[in-house]
């Protein structure tokens, strides 16, 4: 970076507004908070729709061009002084049944700001500067997660999400419409445009950065992820008359392949996290023998290679298991590890390491995000990076879920620094 670039970008991040950070997070909050100071904002609810509509006011209020995509993203453009594709930075709005306040949230408002300090410095940038509010990142609602930004890179993907159904039976597509019907003043823009880089600021969502009392992370890529479903079918039978060993009990035998797969993870790879988080037991009677019981693996590494070695441990330990039933396994979901590209980490490394250093502390730890994020489906479109902030205690998905005000306010002028540097 030439000393020029490196001046100005100084002069975007000195402008950050420290009080505007926390007042417009606390504003965004309102909408769908609760009382033990949570937030229920579930994709395209009516809480939502009028968040995404205080985003528009606020953008607007900054002097951007605002836009809205058949996905309903929506886009919070500062003109360049050329035409050029541009900087793209946000996050997602939409949270957990019960969220934070922090998460994506952040990140969006986050963007706002960094276009409010370029205001406020009077910096005119070559590239437009863009902030973006993406779809159903949370995937609660309705699934898959990260519709917005999955659809942004691949338009096709669309059509099938407009089939996903809420609990109470109302289609993706449904929900959409109503929300772009209610947007008929914004100005409808194309998916997958061009762009020059993307930069994603989030909260850790875990407690790497905590532990090791640093404020920022520069995100070097995201975990790898692959989804099973293993079935165990045995014979349910009375709990009462039954011998021992004469059972087929599926829950015996599903607990005994968990144990195993756990004692295996921590040999595959130290990075390997493996979670059998969803279970469904049948009868489910507490007199009668599990005939059937189906569980899920989540199975996460920044290695590919050790996803791999994990997946024929898992596969032999479920359809060998020595019992009197059968089991099967089903791969239903497979996601490659990312790997953010190397010039925009450079700018986000550089905008880390002198922010950290101008308030105190040590350079940013580098780290591979565990959780999925847009950036991810970014990637495969520019080049995209990440900034982590502090989660305390590791808590998110979370009404406790909460970062200082520091972190929060080094994030945001970091987020600047990088952002002005690939805008001039």
């Amino acid at each position: 970076m030439n000393e020029e670039i490196a001046a100005i970008a100084w002069q975007a991040t000195s402008a950050v507004d420290h009080d505007r950070v926390q007042s417009r997070i606390a504003e965004l909050a309102r909408f769908g908070g609760r009382s033990d100071g949570g937030v229920a904002r579930e994709t395209l609810s009516s809480v939502d729709r009028a968040a995404r509509r205080f985003l528009v006011e606020q953008a607007r209020a900054l002097g951007c061009d605002v836009a809205v995509d058949d996905c309903g993203n929506l886009f919070f453009r500062r003109p360049g002084t050329e035409a050029l594709p541009p900087v793209l930075t946000g996050s997602h709005a939409d949270t957990q049944p019960v969220g934070g306040k922090l998460d994506g949230a952040y990140g969006v408002i986050a963007g706002l700001e960094v276009i409010a300090a370029l205001n406020d410095a009077g910096i005119r940038t070559r590239r437009p500067v863009e902030v973006v509010a993406w779809t159903n990142e949370e995937g609660c609602r309705f699934g898959p997660g990260a519709m917005g930004s999955s659809a942004f890179v691949g338009a096709a993907d669309l059509t099938e999400y407009r089939k996903s159904t809420d609990g109470h039976g109302v289609t993706f597509g449904e929900a959409l419409d109503e929300a772009l019907a209610e947007m008929a003043d914004v100005r409808r823009c194309p998916m997958g445009t061009p762009l020059s880089a993307y930069v994603e600021l989030h909260i850790e969502q875990g407690p790497v950065l905590e532990q090791a009392g640093l404020p920022l992370g520069v995100v070097t890529g995201i975990q790898g992820v692959r989804w099973y479903r293993a079935t165990c079918l045995g014979q349910a039978s009375h709990a009462g008359t039954t011998p021992m060993e004469r059972r087929a009990d599926a829950i015996v035998a599903a607990t005994g392949m968990v144990q195993r797969l756990n004692e295996a993870a921590a040999q595959v790879h130290p990075a390997l996290r493996v979670t059998m988080g969803s279970w469904v037991v049948e009868p489910n009677s507490i007199n009668t023998i599990a005939g059937k019981v189906v569980f899920t693996v989540d199975a996460r590494c920044p290695d590919d290679a050790a996803l791999d070695r994990f997946e024929e441990i898992l596969n032999r330990t479920v359809t060998a298991w020595d019992w009197r039933g059968e089991a099967t396994l089903d791969r239903f979901f497979c996601k490659a590890p990312t790997i953010f590209h190397a010039s925009v980490l450079e700018v986000v490394a550089q905008a880390c390491d002198e922010v950290s250093k101008q308030a105190g502390f040590d350079a940013a730890v580098r780290l591979s995000s565990g959780a999925f994020h847009d950036a991810m489906y970014m990637a495969q479109h520019c080049p995209s990076a990440m900034i982590f902030v502090p989660s305390i205690a590791g808590i998110s998905h979370n009404a406790a879920e909460a970062t200082a005000p520091e972190p929060l306010t080094l994030g945001v002028r970091a987020l600047a620094h990088a952002v002005a540097s690939l805008a001039l």
